[in-house]
């Protein structure tokens, strides 16, 4: 059985409840073996926000983007808060086109959540979703953020951080039917 524990920090009045999928986002994880740990905090929007609200979280930041090629193709790109991402360089090394980002509506249509809240943990509601197009994601991630002994994600908002290891990630991605890319940028 997995260890769930979730910790509220910094609770303060007026802060975002959580959403119902989050505990559904959990559940999987529980039925997983996923092990994490939740910290709640006021919403961010950018990696530069969210490093002023991580005290205690101490591992590998992210930041996520989904982008698209003129084929439609889409990619889920899980890098490093510093790692700079070529997108030219990237596209080559993953076999696509070349890349921009996807529009907020294909963001909510293929991940379900909106701009400001990408997460690997988005893929739980393309699996939910299990269409066609859900799967055609290609899954890439830094082998730089794998080296830490903890990662951080949005647990599909921006008001809380999740952390598991680095092999919990995988397993997660797995999980969800997606076969992650590890690239060195």
């Amino acid at each position: 059985m997995a260890i769930m524990v979730i910790r509220y920090i910094a609770e303060k009045e007026g802060k975002m409840e959580s959403p119902a999928i989050e505990t559904e986002l959990y559940a999987f994880f529980d039925k997983h073996e996923i092990v994490y740990e939740t910290h709640r905090h006021d919403p961010v929007f950018t990696v530069e926000e969210a490093q002023t609200v991580r005290a205690g979280m101490e591992g590998g930041h992210s930041k996520n983007l989904f982008v698209r090629d003129k084929k439609k193709n889409h990619a889920l790109i899980v890098a490093h808060e510093d790692q700079p991402v070529d997108m030219k360089d990237l596209a080559a090394k993953i076999g696509l086109g070349r890349l921009s980002f996807a529009s907020p509506d294909r963001l909510m249509t293929h991940l379900g959540v909106a701009p400001g809240s990408v997460t690997p943990f988005s893929l739980f509601n393309a699996h939910r979703k299990a269409t066609p197009e859900g799967r055609k994601i290609h899954v890439v991630v830094d082998g730089k953020l794998l080296s830490y002994d903890l990662v951080y994600f949005h647990p599909l908002h921006n008001a809380a951080t999740t952390s598991v290891s680095p092999e919990h990630l995988i397993k997660f991605i797995k999980a969800c039917g997606f076969e992650p890319a590890i690239v060195t940028f």
